[in-house]
């Protein structure tokens, strides 16, 4: 895969010790038996909540046959990343929520868990994707970023006889997936081995290669007949108030890449997350298993405008992690003889429904801690897209044609979080598969 280090440290046992799964996976047995429960729906609500659509039915019915490389291949056609997904997409609000098991107050299909049954029997088997023996294509494709929208959608133009470069800035691919998503939903090796597929198709990757500069992507334009801009967002937003730049303060993002990709363990003993939404939750949670023996989110809204999960919400209550509802940040103080963070002053704020919260008066209290963690949202990234002439950027988002990633440049397709502003990894495969799959017929009418 070019120029990827590779993929290890010290600490891997340690941070799969912390991290067990948070869904055990299936033996064969609860597989078979929990497959059997499922009706085969005939209009398979299910599938049409899933972002890339999985034939749900037909993959379980797989299972229940003991046909599990046939289940995986069903599940491969529709999301190349079926593995990944079948961990770390919030199945409670997707198809598992669409199951029609809940409607006669049962317990919906385990879908999620069956999906990881059927890839993990796929990857220890060492079966391999078949083949496509479509007409090699000339015209070039690169796709800019080594997350699950490009792996997408290079992966969908590969099979179909084009030439798709994956260009990353950072030593490994999988984007979120590797770096971002916590341990105990999906680790480094289970990302990796997605993208390592993803290059056996005939996918090139090249690492280490920043586009910063309107040069960079002049040179794009004229080396590729088509850029697909699968960056996701950058780095999380400013903590702008006083003591912010302390070491110690550590982004959400940051914080979980190092203990994932790095073996950096180190956690403070009182811990304080600002923000409330998946990413404050997964990061509370990591510093929880850690070891820290307190950690406390700061929000400044209540518990019912909770953006997180409320799955994820109920997971960090049971890990033992702490809220503090209407309260938001004003300073971080340091110890003057010890120099690390002592305290992070809060002050109380105004429920205010439909409106912005406001400080109360005089209602400042302090929440020891020797360790801030921000998770207040990602930045686009502005400067890159600026760069991309003749693409339309509005709020920091690309503006592009949902039904096929097409910007309003016609040599720019773009998908992910770049275009949603933060989602779901299954919908980044579904923009990636789509923008993949409108290039290649693009091409193809022109060839006709």
């Amino acid at each position: 895969m070019g120029a990827a280090v590779p993929f290890a440290f010290e600490d891997h046992a340690e941070v799969a010790r912390r991290f067990p799964d948070l869904h055990p996976p299936f033996n064969f047995q609860e597989a078979l038996t929990e497959a059997n429960r499922c009706l085969n729906c005939f209009d398979a609500p299910c599938a049409a909540a899933c972002p890339t659509h999985i034939d749900v039915p037909r993959f379980i019915k797989k299972i229940a046959t003991r046909n599990l490389t046939g289940s995986a291949l069903t599940i491969l056609d529709a999301n190349i990343l079926g593995a990944s997904c079948s961990r770390v997409c919030p199945v409670d609000v997707l198809c598992e929520g669409a199951c029609v098991m809940l409607r006669f107050n049962k317990q919906p299909i385990a879908i999620g868990r069956l999906q990881r049954h059927a890839m993990d029997h796929f990857f220890a088997s060492g079966a391999k994707l078949p083949a496509e023996s479509k007409q090699q294509r000339s015209q070039k494709i690169v796709c800019i970023g080594a997350g699950p929208a490009s792996l997408a959608c290079a992966a969908e133009l590969v099979q179909r006889g084009f030439h798709a470069t994956v260009i990353e800035r950072r030593a490994l691919p999988g984007g979120l997936n590797t770096y971002g998503v916590a341990e105990y939903k999906l680790r480094p090796p289970d990302s990796l081995r997605e993208v390592e597929m993803v290059r056996q198709l005939g996918v090139e990757f090249r690492f280490g290669v920043s586009i910063a500069h309107e040069q960079e992507l002049a040179a794009l334009e004229r080396d590729y007949d088509a850029i697909f801009l699968g960056i996701g967002l950058g780095s999380t937003h400013e903590l702008r108030i006083p003591g912010a730049d302390h070491p110690d303060v550590v982004d959400a993002l940051e914080f979980i890449a190092r203990y994932k990709t790095s073996g950096n363990l180190k956690v403070g003993r009182n811990v304080v997350v600002i923000g409330a939404g998946n990413t404050a939750i997964d990061a509370a949670n990591a510093a929880r298993r850690l070891g820290a023996d307190r950690v406390t989110i700061v929000y400044r809204r209540t518990e019912h405008d909770l953006p997180a999960f409320a799955f994820e919400y109920e997971h960090a209550r049971r890990e033992g992690v702490a809220f503090e509802w209407l309260a938001q940040p004003v300073a971080i103080y340091t110890d003057l003889a010890s120099g690390r963070i002592a305290s992070v002053e809060c002050v109380r704020m105004n429920n205010a429904p439909g409106g912005l919260p406001t400080a109360i008066r005089d209602s400042e209290f302090q929440l020891p801690c020797d360790m801030v963690i921000p998770a207040i949202g990602q930045s686009p990234l502005i400067a890159l897209l600026q760069q991309c002439r003749g693409v339309d950027v509005a709020g920091g988002r690309v503006q592009v044609d949902r039904a096929t990633g097409r910007t309003s440049h016609p040599k720019y397709y773009a998908g992910g979080d770049c275009v949603n502003g933060g989602r779901e990894v299954v919908d980044a495969v579904a923009d990636g598969k789509r923008a993949g799959v409108a290039i290649a017929r693009s091409f193809e009418a022109a060839d006709a």
